[in-house]
């Protein structure tokens, strides 16, 4: 079933994306005029994030791991010219949770990465994708 989103310009370089349940961002240009927002390409980031992150809590939770915390760090690097393409992203799991199994974690990764989150098999065939990632045992 296809998804739907839409763009509406606010002012200046300043526009809010809805999905199609009504859930909105802002998104803007980042110079100082504009602000207020997430920039379009940042925001590839933020998805890129979220989605491996909602799939990596579903499979541990699944596996009745005891996951307490979960930060997702996206870094991503640009070409210099337009139209500023990721090349590479780099994405830092930081889990926290008392005996979280090592093995679990990682294949959680490992099936977000390679085969349920839809935002990496779409950004995939432009930037190379590399992961690490950190267990802070405590509740």
């Amino acid at each position: 079933m296809p998804k739907q989103a839409s763009v509406t310009w606010v002012k200046k370089r300043q526009f809010v994306g809805t999905d199609g349940t009504k859930h909105s961002v802002v998104m803007s240009s980042q110079d100082e005029a504009n602000g207020v927002g997430m920039s379009p390409s940042q925001l590839l980031l933020v998805g890129l994030g979220g989605c491996t992150a909602y799939d990596v809590v579903n499979i541990l939770e699944k596996k009745r791991e005891p996951l307490t915390g979960l930060e997702v760090h996206v870094t991503g690097h640009q070409d210099k010219d337009p139209p500023w393409t990721y090349r590479r992203i780099h994405i830092e799991y930081v889990l926290t949770g008392e005996g979280l199994s090592e093995k679990a974690v990682r294949d959680a990764i490992e099936l977000s990465e390679e085969k349920y989150c839809s935002v990496a098999a779409t950004v995939r065939g432009e930037a190379e994708i590399t992961y690490d990632y950190r267990i802070i045992d405590g509740g």
